[in-house]
């Protein structure tokens, strides 16, 4: 891997006089196909206008009211890698792989790598991370991962691999954006930080644990957490599921149930809306993922073939970070618990005796995605404005300041949707 970020780099750099003759001559290394677009504005406030963004990739994850940059020119290359799979049909490529990255003409020498959450394409990211780091003048790349949509687990030769495919993917799309800025500008990006929300989050702790040479830092919002002894999906939501109609008609055993799976006390005016919505077919789309010979209705990951907790360990986090991570999660997260989740893994990393490579904030009253705060502005509160702190936490930290201590963040006044404080 090494080698050929080294040879990619060599081939960015053999031609330095292409980096300032304009729009047309960027490449990205390795990519099977690329189209490339010189754009008055690489925000999704351009981007949307232009058709150079989905915006059904990112519909739902941020709050209305979050701040909306504009004005950043720049070249966008979409484009894939080589793959086998097509669930992903953007641009009528019916190729799985796709990618974006966008190189704003004021870069400030930074690049920023994402890979999208749950089973979303490679727009996912352009409004909660793009629009905000793309202002700060960074180069953004993000990935569908290799595989999309709720039959992602049809990817692959053997459970696990499909999930496996989206931690290759995103380090092979840090690879090739490194050599592609390098093309662009003449030199190589002096930061590459990683950024993403829940299964993105997860990929930022997996880089990080994994391909720590690759980057600076990362921001992880809320990532999955995968241990293969638990806590993972299928310890939490299961009991969840079973226990929800009978809470529903009425059961105060069935609500201690719910309870007892991880899920927040005062997070019940949301059970409903994540029953229908998130709880049973996350679980489905997962259980096909690793355990695609079960058929029933209550699963018990405990009693699995000793191959289904294989197949998770494939991909399971270890905790052993190697470069600073900044973690946010909400407390009323009712899609991935807190309990179960990054207060887990703020201990795993600690265990590994690598505490000092994290700060942990905890956000009262965040639930896993800002597009319901606009619902329940007085019960809930958004995280992305928590993470563009985070994000300039990160950049301090990276530069010799040191970031506030790991905290609960209580639910602080003023304008919730456009500011938050870590301290």
């Amino acid at each position: 891997m090494r080698l050929f970020l080294v040879l990619a780099t060599m081939l960015a750099l053999a031609t330095p006089a292409q980096a300032a003759s304009g729009c047309g001559n960027v490449r990205v290394p390795g990519a099977a196909a690329q189209r490339l677009s010189c754009l008055d504005d690489l925000t999704t406030t351009g981007t949307l206008a232009t058709g150079h963004t989905v915006q059904s990739d990112w519909a739902g994850l941020t709050s209305a009211g979050f701040p909306a940059p504009k004005g950043v020119p720049g070249i966008q290359i979409d484009g894939y890698f080589p793959d086998s799979s097509t669930s992903n049909t953007t641009h009528g490529w019916n190729h799985d792989a796709q990618f974006v990255l966008r190189l704003p003409d004021r870069w400030n020498g930074g690049l920023v790598v994402s890979g999208s959450p749950g089973v979303r394409r490679q727009y996912a990211n352009d409004r909660a991370i793009g629009d905000q780091v793309l202002a700060a003048g960074y180069a953004f790349a993000a990935t569908d991962k290799g595989n999309t949509g709720a039959d992602f687990h049809t990817d692959g030769r053997r459970p696990g691999d499909a999930i496996a495919e989206w931690n290759s993917r995103v380090t092979q799309l840090t690879i090739a954006a490194k050599a592609a800025v390098a093309h662009r500008y003449g030199r190589l990006p002096s930061r590459t930080l990683a950024a993403g929300m829940s299964n993105g989050g997860y990929l930022v702790r997996w880089q990080l644990e994994h391909r720590p040479w690759l980057y600076d830092g990362g921001i992880d919002w809320e990532g999955t957490l995968w241990q293969e002894d638990g806590p993972n999906l299928f310890t939490f939501l299961p009991p969840a599921i079973k226990a929800y109609p009978a809470y529903a008609a009425g059961s105060t055993r069935a609500h201690q149930e719910i309870l007892d799976a991880g899920f927040e006390p005062g997070s019940e005016f949301l059970w409903k809306y994540h029953n229908d919505v998130y709880w049973g077919l996350t679980q489905r789309i997962y259980q096909a993922e690793f355990d695609p010979s079960f058929s029933g209705t209550d699963y018990d990951y405990a009693a699995r073939p000793a191959s289904v907790h294989r197949a998770v360990e494939r991909i399971s986090l270890t905790g052993r970070i190697g470069k600073p991570l900044i973690t946010l999660h909400g407390t009323l997260d009712t899609l991935l618990p807190i309990t179960r989740d990054s207060d887990v893994y703020q201990r795993m990393i600690a265990a590994q005796g690598r505490a000092g490579l994290q700060r942990y904030y905890r956000i009262v009253d965040g639930n896993h995605v800002d597009g319901l705060y606009d619902a329940y502005p007085d019960k809930l509160r958004p995280i992305g404005p928590c993470f563009r702190t985070a994000f300039s936490a990160l950049e301090g930290w990276l530069d010799g300041v040191r970031p506030p201590a790991s905290a609960t963040i209580p639910r602080a006044g003023g304008d919730l949707a456009t500011s938050c404080g870590l301290s």
